[in-house]
């Protein structure tokens, strides 16, 4: 069965430039994130840092803390018959318990983690959906409070320390590809 990889981290770790580079090894991508843009888009929302919070923690009263894992599943499903899957934010400890169920060993999760200072000034010089220190601090805590994100990060399969440059970056993934394919 081919393998599928969640990455997990906090905003701004590096887990968008994780699932670019498994895209070009030719895994096929879900983005947990898809799934609020979508939403906020079909509520008519502008989409800012507010209305996505608003967004992830309602789907998550409808469905419970595994939301993402149950509307994306059968996507996965899909994909992971055809080629390997790279999870682009996979957040709750529940998202993770549903997946690891029905899939067992072959998901392998990858924790992307960033000094919390370097974290936001990257998310401060971002180009797409820049945050400020107050708003990176806010979402931060609403993700570890009300998403219960911290599980998945802990309990990662595999670790890449990200406070380096991207070269490093890219040379680290690189190693820890090697090893989780085997």
């Amino acid at each position: 069965m081919n393998k599928i990889i969640a990455i997990v981290g906090m905003c701004g770790s590096g887990k968008s430039i994780a699932s670019e580079y498994y895209e070009k090894l030719g895994f096929k991508k879900v983005y947990f994130g898809g799934v609020t843009m979508e939403k906020v888009k079909e509520a008519g929302l502008e989409v800012n840092e507010f209305n996505e919070r608003m967004i992830r923690e309602n789907l998550r009263k409808e469905y419970g803390m595994g939301a993402y894992a149950i509307i994306l599943l059968p996507r996965i499903e899909e994909y992971v018959k055809e080629s390997n899957v790279i999870l682009d934010g996979l957040y709750s400890w529940d998202e993770l318990k549903i997946l690891k169920d029905k899939f067992k060993d072959n998901l392998v999760v990858l924790s992307i983690v960033v000094n919390k200072k370097d974290r936001y000034n990257r998310l401060l010089e971002r180009e797409i959906r820049p945050l400020t220190n107050i708003e990176a601090e806010k979402r931060d805590i609403a993700e570890i409070e009300n998403l219960a994100k911290g599980g998945p990060i802990v309990f990662a399969d595999y670790y890449i320390l990200n406070n380096g440059n991207l070269e490093e970056y890219n040379k680290a993934l690189e190693e820890v590809t090697k090893e989780i394919m085997k």
